[in-house]
């Protein structure tokens, strides 16, 4: 009887261990974005992203772009690298997002849909003033639409 007993225990533990297997999110989406950020003034936001899931209802995603304005009377490009954590909600999810620039770090939170169409609201610190350049600091606003170039996760 132990011995049948050791038995059901090791299959249901395999069956358990190839269910939590199932469960987690393989593979990664990728794509280009493009989005409009008010911050002490106007940004063009462009960027390249990657999002992976670690699980069945949390996504993380990376991206990499610059920043376009037009502040007093010059034009400008600032690089930034973003961090955001979605919470997987059926279509609209949930997110908060970490953005550093040379010049700033922001704060940020807001709601996405399939993480495709982004709207946030946040607080940016000014970190470094730049030369001949207001300091970019303060509330912040944006929406953003993220393009998919592969649509599920393997």
């Amino acid at each position: 009887m132990k011995k049948y007993l050791i038995i059901l225990v090791c299959v249901l533990t395999l069956v358990n261990v190839s269910n939590a297997q199932e469960n987690k999110a393989k593979g990664w989406i990728f794509g280009p974005s493009i989005g409009y950020q008010y911050q002490s003034g106007s940004f063009l936001k462009a960027s390249a992203w990657t999002l992976f899931a670690p699980n069945q209802s949390q996504y993380i995603k990376f991206d990499a772009g610059a920043n376009f304005t037009w502040i007093l009377d010059q034009t400008t490009v600032i690089p930034e690298f973003g961090v955001t954590y979605y919470l997987n909600n059926v279509a609209v999810w949930p997110f908060i997002k970490g953005e550093i620039t040379p010049y700033t770090a922001t704060a940020k939170a807001g709601i996405s849909i399939f993480s495709m169409l982004e709207l946030s609201a946040g607080y940016g610190f000014d970190i470094n003033t730049k030369e001949n350049f207001k300091p970019i600091d303060g509330f912040t606003i944006g929406v953003g639409i993220n393009v998919p170039l592969k649509f599920h996760l393997n």
